[in-house]
């Protein structure tokens, strides 16, 4: 019985110092990105059912990133994502940038720290490809030159 107890106590000793707070572990991860080389994020998030003009929101900006900026996506220098605001694995990304509905972001990640832009002006360019990309191009490279 002594030894049973011994061995639960000991379990209880090891297994104290591996919880941990939900809390300090998301801040955690955030520092930890925030520490990482300068680089710029372009987020689409949605929710999990989506309009033709939020899926085209996200499309136009993947096809950008792709046609204008491979080099940058290659080298990690620019990152793009869909992600889907609804599910609860993506809770932290939502609430660093400020999420609230169907969006498209631009995070900015430089040794001073993070800074996050919502991009109103891509839904006005929906209804012309060609003026949307050149624009959000343009916003891009105006980041790009910032880090």
């Amino acid at each position: 019985m002594q030894k049973l107890l011994f061995i639960l106590l000991i379990l209880i000793f090891l297994s104290s110092g591996c919880v941990e707070n939900k809390e300090d572990s998301t801040s955690q991860v955030i520092d930890s990105t925030l520490k990482s080389d300068p680089h710029i994020e372009v987020i689409h998030f949605h929710g999990t059912d989506q309009c033709y003009s939020c899926v085209a929101v996200g499309d136009y900006a993947e096809e950008t990133v792709n046609k204008y900026f491979a080099d940058e996506l290659m080298s990690g220098k620019l990152v793009f994502k869909h992600v889907n605001g609804d599910l609860p694995e993506n809770r932290e990304l939502v609430l660093r940038y400020g999420v609230a509905y169907s969006s498209l972001w631009i995070g900015t990640y430089t040794e001073d720290g993070f800074s996050a832009e919502q991009n109103m002006d891509v839904w006005y360019k929906i209804g012309d490809k060609e003026e949307y990309m050149s624009y959000l191009s343009e916003v891009i490279d105006e980041k790009m030159d910032g880090i």
